[in-house]
């Protein structure tokens, strides 16, 4: 998508000022300094924990929930992450073919260039390949700003190559992110994505509490965060996101909610 103009959120106009105002301050009564620093540290700190927070709004604008028109349409988002894996991705494509269900695939770029016939056989079934980075580094929230454009670019050019399509969403690794990567993504015309529930299915092993967790109070609106690469896999050696995805997909259709993919639901609000 082209790039949109960045708008940076209250919380960063206002860091921004603070800054301004404490170094002027400084400028103005040098003795002042060690109050100064004391501000300013404090301020990074609050945007380190924003950034350690995948459900933060406060470093720009972040997808916790679809739009209100596509939750008032009693659309959910089923969202899956870190593949395309060649073990799991068929059988979760087959799961979401048998209950008639759309997901949302945050692809890695370079699993992607692997196993390219699986990134459009996602496509193919009608779900969506989205950016989750080219190497998903658990060092890209402290990439500086050409860091990150070059890794999200890098991860752009790969997924239209393979499917014919840019992405327009973006998941962060992990969710973390730093105050630099919102201009990027706007740079890219990307709008950012975490989730309402997750359920923590890379590190726990246990089908019926992930299931459990991401049950919870679902509602309509709800983007439900899974794992197709990197999943955990239960006492019999069952992933579980192959585990728990039936029962997940069951329970939002007797709710009377239809799982649509992000681009679906963005496609909602826009009409």
């Amino acid at each position: 998508m082209p790039s949109v103009r960045w708008r940076p959120s209250a919380l960063i106009r206002a860091s921004v000022a603070l800054h301004v105002l404490t170094l002027a301050a400084v400028a103005a009564v040098p003795r002042h300094w060690p109050w100064a620093l004391g501000i300013m540290l404090a301020n990074h700190g609050l945007l380190t924990l924003l950034g350690l927070w995948p459900r933060s709004h406060g470093l720009g604008a972040n997808w916790t929930r679809l739009p209100a028109a596509a939750a008032a349409r009693q659309h959910i988002a089923v969202t899956i992450d870190d593949g395309p894996d060649p073990e799991v991705t068929p059988q979760v494509l087959d799961i979401l073919e048998r209950h008639a269900a759309r997901a949302t695939f945050f692809c890695i770029g370079d699993k992607a260039a692997r196993h390219p016939e699986l990134c459009r056989e996602i496509v193919r079934r009608g779900h969506a390949v989205e950016n989750h980075s080219q190497h998903h580094s658990h060092c890209f929230a402290f990439l500086g700003m050409r860091g990150l454009a070059r890794e999200i670019q890098a991860a752009q050019t790969t997924f239209e190559t393979i499917t014919g399509r840019a992405p327009v969403f973006f998941r962060a690794p992990a969710g973390i992110r730093s105050p630099l990567l919102d201009p990027v993504l706007a740079q890219f015309g990307l709008q950012l994505v975490a989730w309402t529930r997750r359920g923590f299915d890379t590190r726990i092993a246990q089908p019926a509490v992930v299931q459990r967790r991401l049950l919870r109070d679902m509602k309509a609106g709800a983007i439900l965060l899974l794992h197709d690469g990197n999943c955990a896999r239960s006492a019999s050696g069952v992933p579980v996101i192959v585990a728990v995805l039936p029962a997940v997909l069951a329970a939002a259709a007797a709710a009377g909610l239809t799982t649509v993919t992000l681009a679906q639901a963005l496609q909602a609000d826009d009409t």
